[in-house]
């Protein structure tokens, strides 16, 4: 998957949320992904941050919305209508802090409760980011969990771009093999939710490296 020229068309719209524990690095992969740029002193999200990617898969222009959502309990209410219309959703925890895994239950039924269909027909992908540092969690653990829970899993570090490309493309690949959910991402596909170019009011840039 390459990178799409400006000012092109878009063949697809995807929708791409990432949730989990305020800490774990969401907005630091977020960063690097869109911009290729790591700040170790970026503030905590307040709100929903938005970023876009572009890029070419098969030979099509591909549009990226890419949301990060808040971690912390006060911002539940605000996150939530956002997970209407995501395409995928990549779930993190920090391998360094346990509690942030143990979170990944109650993210998982959030998720199910806000995405119409009980996220059945979302590509979900489980990240262990911050591999730079010592593992408290294994990774054995982690991706035994994400079998159980039909996942895909892989794990990253931000901060040094070891497989924060490869978690994207994974996530975008997934979708393109289901034909049902790539119909939905045509721009102007009955039923999906449209996309801004712009955040809404209430999203606030931040981080939660």
């Amino acid at each position: 998957m390459s990178t799409a020229g400006p000012g092109t068309g878009w063949d697809h719209v995807l929708k791409l949320l990432i949730i989990g524990d305020s800490g774990v690095g969401k907005s630091s992969l977020l960063l690097r992904f869109s911009e290729d740029e790591f700040d170790d002193a970026m503030p905590t999200t307040i709100g929903v941050d938005f970023k876009v990617k572009s890029i070419t898969v098969e030979g099509k222009n591909v549009k990226i919305t890419l949301w990060d959502t808040a971690g912390q309990e006060r911002f539940r209410t605000l996150t939530s209508s956002y997970y209407r219309g995501a395409h995928g959703i990549i779930l993190m925890y920090d391998v360094t802090r346990p509690d942030s895994f143990e979170s990944l239950e109650h993210w998982l039924q959030e998720l199910d409760v806000y995405t119409p269909g009980g996220a059945k027909g979302v590509v979900k992908l489980l990240v262990g980011n911050k591999i730079d540092l010592e593992h408290q969690v294994a990774r054995d653990t982690a991706e035994a969990w994400a079998r159980r829970k039909g996942m895909i899993f892989l794990e990253t570090s931000a901060k040094s771009d070891i497989g924060v490309k490869q978690a994207f493309d994974e996530v975008v690949r997934k979708i393109f093999e289901s034909p049902t959910l790539l119909a939905n991402t045509t721009p102007g596909a009955k039923g999906r939710m449209t996309l801004k170019a712009e955040p809404p009011s209430d999203a606030r840039r931040g981080c939660g490296c």
